[in-house]
């Protein structure tokens, strides 16, 4: 027997909510459809001023935005549905990430904020609604992120190679699939994905991203600044370990730059570039076993020049770089269809997190249930 359930992603990047129906099946999982939704320019400068703890984010802001985006994300699921000719009544259930504004794993009392108001999708779509995920993580004492990697471990497992799993959004994480399954399944964020270099570019030029990595290509990297910017305390810090904007943003960059004032834009674009590959190879390197197969998903699969700067950088260790469409999965949709299965673990009572991967003390159900 079938059961749909629909997943919505909206990432570091902020760049869209990201909504896929997946059908599983037994074993198998299918995507049945998938809708990139628009989030408003005016919602958008809202979240970043939010995510950046701006003298403008008051909590009048926060709970707008919350009802704000809780609306948009049901506009979603019934665009997605349209497109689909699936009715609401044939969903189970829809796991809703939420857009993340503050995660600090770092502080005594840990805490990590995602709005949207999963009260108004339920209400909305007619379909219950899980969300809140990262949080029971939290209370187990993990990290409550990266959350893809037991999605990934039963999509992506082989008993024939070592693989990993590397999701370039707005920050990277990787997953390590062993293939003997004595060993344990783990990952951690590696640093940031798209998150400096999509900000650069917006600064700069007025464009959401770097198209291919095009800016970043036409210029060299500056070596001292890459090796500056290796330098950063995330980076060297061992797992489990997770990040986002409130590490990574433009007032961070801008102070990195303080020494480097005669690089033009396209120079540190190009050394972002190469510091998000540098900080991904260095994770693999230190913290990974031997990996025969780096399998790549996430709007960063996409960048063409730092997948080449990757994959020059890994044949050096024997390891393969493919994108996970190699496997059957679309690399824009990795993350979305990773909620609709984290929210069928939660309907059906099962971990969604992976105590390795997060640091939690035991694997536990992930989620808050919200009924139509």
């Amino acid at each position: 027997m079938s059961d749909f359930y629909i997943g919505l992603m909206s990432g570091t990047s902020m760049d869209g909510i990201d909504a896929a129906l997946v059908e599983f099946s037994q074993d198998k999982i299918n995507l049945v459809a998938h809708h990139s939704h628009n989030i408003p320019p005016a919602l958008k400068e809202k979240l970043k001023l939010l995510a950046l703890d701006a003298p403008e984010a008051s909590i009048d802001l926060l709970g707008e935005a919350d009802t704000e985006l809780g609306i948009i994300f049901a506009d979603a699921v019934k665009t997605l549905l349209k497109h689909s000719g699936i009715k609401a009544e044939q969903i189970t259930a829809t796991g809703s990430h939420g857009q993340t504004i503050r995660h600090r794993p770092d502080l005594k009392n840990t805490f990590s904020i995602q709005i949207a108001d999963a009260n108004r999708i339920s209400y909305l779509t007619g379909i219950t609604t899980v969300a809140d995920f990262r949080r029971k993580d939290m209370a187990a004492g993990g990290e409550g992120a990266p959350l893809a990697p037991a999605f990934h471990q039963q999509v992506f497992h082989s008993t024939k190679e070592n693989r990993a799993v590397l999701n370039i959004g707005g920050i990277s994480n990787i997953t390590f699939l062993p293939a003997d399954t004595s060993q344990a399944c783990f990952g951690f964020d590696t640093g940031p994905g798209n998150t400096l270099m999509d900000g650069w570019i917006q600064k700069h030029q007025n464009h959401a991203f770097d198209n291919n990595g095009d800016w970043a290509a036409s210029a060299t990297a500056d070596n001292e600044l890459v090796k500056q910017l290796m330098q950063d305390s995330f980076v060297l810090a061992k797992p489990p370990k997770s990040t986002g904007r409130e590490h990574y943003n433009l007032s961070w960059l801008e102070q990195q730059l303080t020494d480097f004032k005669h690089l033009n834009t396209a120079q540190v674009q190009s050394s972002l570039c190469q510091f998000t590959c540098d900080s991904i190879v260095y994770g693999i390197q230190h913290e990974l076993p031997d990996i025969d197969t780096l399998i790549v998903c996430g709007g960063g699969a996409h960048n063409r020049h730092l997948i080449e700067l990757l994959s020059h950088k890994l044949k050096e260790n024997r390891i393969k770089t493919e994108s996970s469409e190699s496997f059957g999965v679309s690399p824009d949709w990795v993350e979305a269809i990773a909620f609709a299965w984290l929210a069928r673990q939660t309907i059906s009572r099962l971990p969604g997190n992976i105590p390795a991967v997060t640091g939690a003390e035991r694997d536990v159900v992930l989620g808050a249930i919200y009924p139509p």
